[in-house]
C-alpha cells in the first residue's frame, strides 16, 4: 500500500503561490486563470513564441494544452517546453483530442517525448497517446478509466512522466524511480456536473502545473492532491448548485474556501501495481 499526506500539498501550494504559465485552450483561458486564482496559484497566460520561453524560465509550473491550437501556441509550446527541460521546471501536458486528426496528433506526440512531468487526459486520449485506440470523440471520451490502466501504466513507461486519467474516478499512474514499481492513486469524490462545464478538466491540468511548481518531496502526491483539491471542491459545489451554470460559480468558489483537511478527507486509495515494469 502507498501512503501519502494529502493535505501537505495544498499548505505548500498557498504558502508558496507558484506562478503557473498556462498555453492553454483559448475557449477556457479565464476560467483556468480563474480556478488557479481561487486554488492559491498564480496565472500568467504567455503563449506567444517571441517570449514564452523567457517567461518559461521565471514560471514555477507550466501547462501545454492544444486544445484551440494557434500557430503561435504550436511555436510557443516548443519553446517553452525546451525552456523547461533547461531549467528543470515541471510542465503538464493536456493532450486533449489526442487522435482526431494527424497533426494535432503528431504535434502532441512530439511533446509527449519531451520530459513532461505529468500528462492529464481522458481515458481516450491517454489509451490512443499510449498506441492504443484511436482516441475519443472531440473531447469527450469514449473509454472508462478502469478500461485503459494498462495502457496508462504504459505511458508513464514511454514517457517517464506520472499519468492522470480522468473520469468518475481519477487514476494517477507513476513508474516509481526505484526497482520499476508502478504507484496508482485512486480518485472518488467530486460531482457528475463537473463535465457539463467547459473547462474543468483544461483547469484541472494547469492546478496540476501548479501543485508540482509547488515543490514537495514527492511529485506522485502533488499531482494526486491536485486531482482531490478538484474532487473536495466539485463535491462541495454541487451541494449548493441548481445545475451546470450555478454549478461553475460554486465550484470557483469551493476552490478556494475548501481546507487541506477537507481535501486530505477525499476518496483516495493507494496501491503499488502487481509486478515490476521491463
Amino acid at each position: 500500500m502507498t501512503t501519502f499526506d494529502l493535505s501537505i500539498s495544498p499548505q505548500l501550494l498557498r504558502e508558496r503561490v507558484p506562478l503557473v504559465q498556462c498555453i492553454t485552450n483559448t475557449v477556457v483561458q479565464q476560467f483556468s486563470a480563474n480556478v488557479l486564482l481561487a486554488a492559491g496559484a498564480s496565472p500568467a497566460m504567455l503563449d506567444h513564441e517571441a517570449d514564452a520561453a523567457q517567461f518559461a524560465r521565471i514560471a514555477d509550473g507550466i501547462l501545454v494544452n492544444l486544445g484551440t491550437a494557434t500557430s503561435h501556441q504550436l511555436l510557443g509550446a516548443d519553446a517553452v517546453t525546451a525552456a523547461a527541460a533547461q531549467a528543470g521546471t515541471p510542465w503538464v501536458l493536456d493532450p486533449v483530442s489526442y487522435g482526431a486528426v494527424d497533426f494535432r496528433t503528431q504535434h502532441i506526440a512530439r511533446l509527449a517525448r519531451s520530459g513532461p512531468a505529468c500528462i492529464r487526459g481522458n481515458a481516450s486520449e491517454i489509451a490512443a497517446l499510449a498506441g492504443h485506440g484511436a482516441g475519443g470523440r472531440g473531447i469527450e471520451s469514449t473509454d472508462e478509466v478502469d478500461a485503459v490502466l494498462d495502457a496508462a501504466v504504459q505511458l508513464a513507461q514511454q514517457t517517464g512522466a506520472i499519468v492522470a486519467v480522468s473520469g468518475a474516478r481519477d487514476a494517477i499512474v507513476h513508474l516509481a524511480p526505484d526497482q520499476g514499481r508502478v504507484r496508482i492513486a485512486r480518485v472518488g469524490d467530486g460531482s457528475p456536473l463537473m463535465p457539463l462545464v467547459v473547462g474543468t478538466g483544461c483547469s484541472l491540468g494547469a492546478l496540476t502545473a501548479a501543485y508540482l511548481g509547488a515543490g514537495g518531496d514527492d511529485p506522485f502526491a502533488s499531482v494526486a492532491a491536485a486531482h482531490a483539491h478538484f474532487a473536495a471542491a466539485g463535491a462541495q459545489a454541487a451541494r449548493v448548485s441548481q445545475g451546470p451554470g450555478s454549478f461553475a460559480v460554486a465550484f470557483v468558489d469551493a476552490l478556494h474556501a475548501v481546507t487541506a483537511q477537507q481535501i486530505a478527507a477525499v476518496d483516495v486509495t493507494a496501491h503499488d501495481h502487481e509486478g515490476v515494469l521491463a
